[in-house]
């Protein structure tokens, strides 16, 4: 079970704050940075073709040669450039998601448990224990893995359902910290 000490300071300040009065901690805990940005890789398998077609686009817009500024200098090759833009953003996108695990923290106490994130900004999402339904738990082979206990459907523009999962994401012995919550959920008074 992970303790308090071993967070960064500025994220057990952020923990400490979000106590009630004769609430404790019985686990803390945070993403695994490598694991949480592991499916963001997946997206690299669109974004390395659309960078790839974006680079190729401009270059043939511009004849595949080097601009020539004596005849005046066309704009046209520069049509590409918010789409390699976007190719860009999108194959750095695990490494946004890394950083952005450094300031997530986990927190499950007596009474709820707890997910706090960001850096400048923060955001709280607290779970009380008695509303906490069904739990999944996704395991790794490493021991690693997912314990989610709220699923949010939407909907988007196109009318396609569009599912998040919430939860503890990506933290390491994920079995433990699943039979910590499962024991409190059963022992919750009705």
């Amino acid at each position: 079970m992970a303790h308090l000490a071993a967070l960064p300071e500025p994220l057990q300040q952020r923990l400490r704050a979000e106590l009630n009065t004769g609430e404790s901690l019985l686990w803390t805990g945070q993403p695994s940075p490598r694991r949480y940005m592991k499916d963001a890789f997946k997206l690299w398998f669109f974004f390395i073709p659309w960078t790839a077609f974006s680079l190729f686009w401009m270059a043939g817009a511009s004849g595949f040669r080097l601009p020539s500024f004596e005849d005046g200098w066309s704009l046209f090759p520069l049509f590409g450039l918010p789409f390699l833009l976007i190719g860009i953003a999108g194959l750095s996108s695990p490494f946004w998601l890394r950083r952005k695990a450094a300031w997530i923290v986990y927190g499950l106490t007596n009474r709820r448990a707890l997910i706090i994130a960001g850096k400048d900004s923060i955001t709280v999402k607290s779970y009380q224990i008695a509303d906490i339904g069904e739990l999944e738990r996704t395991e790794h082979a490493d021991g690693s893995g997912d314990v989610i206990f709220e699923r949010e459907s939407v909907r988007d523009s196109r009318g396609r359902q569009q599912t998040t999962n919430h939860g503890f994401i990506a933290v390491p012995e994920v079995r433990s910290v699943a039979q910590l919550l499962e024991k409190m959920t059963v022992a919750r008074p009705a």
